[in-house]
């Protein structure tokens, strides 16, 4: 079987649509493709519809969170698989946390527009296509305005990467954990080694997490060397945690393809006996 457990659509930061995500899943041979926009299920019930014969679908969301216990906070992201999307909680804490990334992105396009920069509310907007707002569609309107070549060279220091970065709320990891575990889903930490994109916690802290209900590590990504990945897997290993692979697919923002990680079976098992919010769809 071929397992890819992150992906994201334009519910979120995504280019392809939740349908054509599926439909893309196929294509590359999956059997099993989960959908995980960040902190909404947006794109669950148009990726469900859409869903074709042969691939499993994975419901899910990729939380934006906080460890608080080091000054400035260190943001991380936690992938929830399988959770109850009407669980009253965790439906508000993410809505909270989608109104401060467009309000960031809003107060980032006003910053831009301010030093000249020919971009517009309107404009970012629309690329999110009834999505979440966020960073990428900024740096989508810098890319038409010939400004950056690419997303990568939008996220660098002298655009949003730091001169125009601007803080938002995210959930503290500790909360996420809770509050998936009580709406009956699967927490995963995404991507934990991930140096090149910046400060990652300490391994104290993903024994805390464990102790608090974290259900496995993200080892297999783009984003981890060879060494990370192989650290992750001893971690998982010490802590009984499971240990997943996934491609962090966002179609044409980014160079990985779908299926370039992939999870084992028997910790998608896992997962999906562990879970009781809702059922893979299919195949």
């Amino acid at each position: 079987m071929r397992i890819d457990l992150h992906a994201h659509s334009t519910a979120s930061d995504g280019t392809l649509t939740p349908a054509g995500l599926v439909a893309a899943g196929a294509e590359a041979g999956l059997d099993v493709l989960a959908i995980t926009d960040h902190d909404t299920t947006a794109g669950w019930a148009p990726a469900g519809e859409a869903r074709p014969a042969g691939l499993a679908l994975v419901r899910g969301a990729e939380l934006s969170c906080r460890w608080y216990g080091r000054s400035p906070a260190i943001p991380l992201h936690l992938l929830a698989y399988l959770f109850d999307p009407t669980a009253p909680a965790l439906v508000a804490e993410l809505a909270r946390v989608r109104g401060s990334r467009e309000e960031r992105a809003r107060r980032t396009v006003e910053r831009l527009r301010a030093d000249g920069v020919d971009v517009t509310w309107d404009e970012v907007r629309g690329y999110a296509a009834g999505g979440t707002v966020g960073r990428p569609h900024v740096a989508l309107a810098l890319i038409r305005a010939g400004l950056v070549a690419d997303t990568d060279e939008a996220f660098e220091d002298r655009w949003l990467g730091e001169r125009y970065r601007l803080p938002k709320e995210d959930t503290d990891v500790f909360a996420a954990v809770r509050l998936v575990r009580e709406a009956g889903g699967v927490p995963v930490f995404a991507h934990p080694r991930a140096t090149k994109r910046g400060t990652v916690v300490p391994d104290s802290l993903i024994v805390e997490l464990a102790a608090a209900g974290l259900f496995g590590l993200e080892a297999d990504h783009e984003a981890h060397s060879p060494a990370e990945r192989e650290h992750v897997r001893g971690l998982a290993a010490e802590l009984g945690l499971v240990v997943t692979g996934s491609s962090d697919f966002h179609g044409s923002h980014k160079q990985v393809k779908l299926g370039a990680f992939t999870t084992e079976p028997a910790a998608f098992e896992a997962i999906v006996a562990a879970a009781s919010g809702v059922p893979v769809l299919g195949p």
